[in-house]
């Protein structure tokens, strides 16, 4: 009779094992209570205006949401050159997922100071978009952050779900 069992010189291959989970920073309490629901660009803007004030280099960050576009939290993806910043949907969606977020906005800054998006930011938001609607969680907005109070969002901008060249 032949047994399925494992005799003393056949090894396991044992796959690892992972848990995935989310770590909330330190909240400052002498930071004003974010916003119950982000619904504008200039909140996204006055939101994330302190961190990138004096970046010396491009950074991208997202901000999560739930259901009822309630901030979750927001986490850097990637810090890059003074003029560009790698950014792939893989990194954006996976902290998306973790954070069960419903929905996303994206920023980044121009440490230049003009906040007009090149043609990589749109091929990169689309991208975005088309990642976010096969996951069901929607892009709402990507603000570009310039100096001195200038933003663009491609929201206001009628940006979103048009494709590269518009």
């Amino acid at each position: 009779m032949e047994t399925t069992e494992t005799t003393p010189t056949q090894k396991h291959y044992a796959i690892p094992r992972y848990r995935v989970c989310v770590v909330r920073e330190k909240f400052d309490a002498l930071v004003a209570e974010p916003p119950k629901r982000l619904t504008d660009s200039r909140q996204v803007y006055h939101a994330l205006r302190p961190h990138f004030a004096d970046a010396a280099c491009e950074e991208f960050v997202m901000i999560c949401l739930d259901a009822k576009h309630a901030p979750i939290g927001w986490h850097i993806v990637s810090i890059g050159s003074l003029t560009l910043s790698i950014v792939h949907p893989r990194e954006v969606f996976k902290v998306a997922v973790a954070m069960n977020s419903a929905a996303i906005i994206l920023a980044h800054n121009h440490p230049s100071g003009e906040p007009t998006p090149s043609q990589e930011d749109r091929v990169l938001t689309q991208r975005l978009v088309e990642g976010g609607e096969l996951l069901g969680i929607r892009v709402l907005d990507h603000v570009v952050i310039g100096d001195e109070g200038r933003y663009v969002s491609f929201a206001d901008q009628g940006w979103l779900n048009q494709g590269v060249h518009s």
